[in-house]
């Protein structure tokens, strides 16, 4: 296998007749997904998606791909090809898009619907190309052709693109059911003509690579999903991903069979919602759903909630209904379904989550206890299918973290694929395709973009070393006015702490001390402001250590006058 090797430097240029693929994202990771593909000069980017932040980020909204590598070559991109419309895949769109706006956006009905639908939030009127599987479409030297894939969402797609160089398969997130909701299958046999016209490249979704068998039907889900409801006597909240079409279309055809209203709760719900009933991929019952407003008018075994927050967003609804900060008020009695699987990194959110609701009296049911979710991603069995019907010439594991890539190249190598064959790369690793072989040539920056709040890229690792700092440590201010002249402390020194200690009388040793430093140090020579606050610096920190054992941020601010 081809290894990731932390001595590369810059890629060599690109042979005339090669392909070189750089991700930007999803490699190593559950998200961030963006794949830049280059020939002949010009560039075609796959997805362009954001990461949801970890514990350890505080304050950060969204984590960005890094778009440096192709900054100063804006103007070449031919198009960003949209495989479907899930954030990781779509939410960075817009601050791309704010860098060159007229970049054609090409994605199926719904992906671009619920894209332009993002776009007007952020003012940007996008330039679109509507597609269909079955298409075929050149943007440049790219030739494209879509395939229909099933996965969470409706209207994913998967895309060859082929170019002097040879035929790549990238299949986006899939899975193979076999009787999806809608009735649109995964393309097995266009995955397998393909295979037959001789794939030089398959990068295919190893999310679920890990997982043996195959992936349960959306169908099973009906059933469970029923009982909860013919069981439960008071409310029933469902969170769910608001680009979740099918899951909501059950929840909907569930409350129809049982008597229950419908409201839709959160900006983004709602939003989705919207979108897939006028596109007609959601059937809506006439007078099901309600108004937020019209709650209170019914008894609570006639009312059914759908939501967000099914990660244990900070900021989602079903949080919010958890900390008891939201108009809808958890009782007890009320069910609470959680129709989504866990992503890598956010079960102690889900679990405070969980454990919030739980203390109201709700009655929570996930997809540990019940099955309410199935995935939407491919799993081993699935994943060896698309292996033999492709018989790639190469293969590169993508979207997923390092046991996931490791896991999809372990199934590679089981069906007959040379070890030497198999890619294993990471974000910014640029993979060349010359003369039929893939292999990694270098690699360029790539490092995570924080968004926070209105500001993007201003925060950085520094930025975020501080805040968990103060969130785990607390502060301490230090001032001190001096006469550095006359060698004497005139004013102070003052403490003030935030998230370190309440007792107050607990500073009077370090504040004699700091004072008596400060004047040794003045009469030493030490009159530099500067200095002396690096000084108080180290008094403070000395004498926290030994006293509490502890790092907080000390702030000194020492006055000249």
């Amino acid at each position: 296998m081809s290894h990731p090797h932390p001595g590369l430097g810059a890629p060599p240029p690109l042979p005339v007749e090669g392909l070189r693929i750089i991700p930007l994202g999803g490699l190593g990771e559950i998200g961030r997904n963006m794949t830049v593909f280059e020939h002949d000069g010009r560039l075609l980017i796959v997805d362009c998606g954001v990461l949801f932040p970890e514990t350890d980020q505080p304050g950060v909204d969204l984590i960005l791909p890094d778009f440096t590598a192709i900054r100063d070559r804006l103007d070449d991109i031919e198009a960003i090809i949209l495989t479907h419309a899930h954030e990781d895949h779509i939410g960075a769109v817009p601050y791309l898009l704010r860098e060159r706006a007229d970049i054609p956006l090409v994605g199926t009905r719904l992906t671009l619907a619920l894209m332009v639908a993002k776009l007007q939030e952020h003012r940007i009127r996008p330039v679109t190309l509507q597609i269909t599987e079955e298409e075929r479409h050149s943007f440049g030297p790219f030739d494209l052709e879509f395939l229909a894939v099933n996965h969470s969402i409706p209207d994913a797609v998967a895309v060859a693109i082929r170019t002097s160089a040879g035929l790549v398969l990238h299949t986006g997130d899939f899975k193979m059911d076999q009787l999806p909701l809608d009735g649109r299958l995964t393309d097995l046999g266009g995955f397998a003509r393909l295979g037959l016209e001789g794939i030089d490249l398959l990068m295919s979704d190893s999310t679920n690579a890990e997982v043996p068998g195959f992936v349960t039907s959306e169908r099973e889900i009906a059933p469970v999903l029923d009982g909860v409801f013919r069981e439960a006597g008071k409310r029933i909240i469902v969170a769910s991903f608001a680009s979740h079409v099918h899951r909501v279309q059950q929840v909907l055809d569930a409350a129809e069979a049982h008597g229950r209203s419908v409201c839709f709760i959160g900006r983004s719900m709602i939003r989705n919602m919207g979108v897939a009933r006028d596109l007609g991929l959601l059937r809506v019952p006439p007078g099901l759903v309600i108004d937020a407003r019209d709650i209170e008018s019914l008894p609570d075994r006639n009312i059914c909630l759908v939501c967000t927050g099914s990660q244990g967003e900070p900021l989602s609804a079903l949080s919010r209904m958890a900390n008891r900060d939201h108009a809808i008020r958890i009782e007890a009695g009320d069910t609470v379904v959680l129709a989504s699987s866990l992503i890598p990194g956010n079960e102690e959110s889900v679990y405070r989550v969980i454990n919030g609701l739980t203390r109201w009296g709700a009655k929570v049911v996930h997809k540990g206890v019940a099955k309410v979710h199935t995935s939407g991603h491919a799993a081993a069995g699935e994943l060896l299918y698309v292996l033999n019907a492709t018989r790639p010439s190469n293969m590169m594991p993508i979207h997923g973290e390092w046991r996931h890539l490791r896991a999809h190249a372990a199934l590679a190598e089981l069906t007959g694929l040379p070890a030497e064959r198999i890619v294993l790369a990471e974000d910014g690793m640029v993979v060349d395709l010359v003369e039929g072989q893939a292999s990694i040539t270098g690699a360029v920056p790539c490092g995570y973009v924080y968004v926070d709040g209105g500001a993007v890229g201003d925060v950085g690792e520094s930025s975020l070393k501080d805040r968990r700092i103060l969130g785990e440590e607390g502060f301490i201010t230090i001032t001190a006015v001096v006469d550095a002249a006359a060698g004497k402390v005139i004013a102070g020194p003052d403490l003030v702490a935030r998230g370190f200690s309440d007792d107050r009388a607990a500073f009077e040793k370090v504040r004699k001390m700091v004072a008596d430093g400060l004047a040794d140090g003045m009469r030493n020579g030490m009159t530099d402001a500067g200095a002396l606050q690096q000084l108080v610096r180290r008094i403070v920190g000395r004498w926290v250590s030994d006293t509490y054992r502890r790092r907080p941020m000390i702030v000194p601010v020492v006055v000249e006058v």
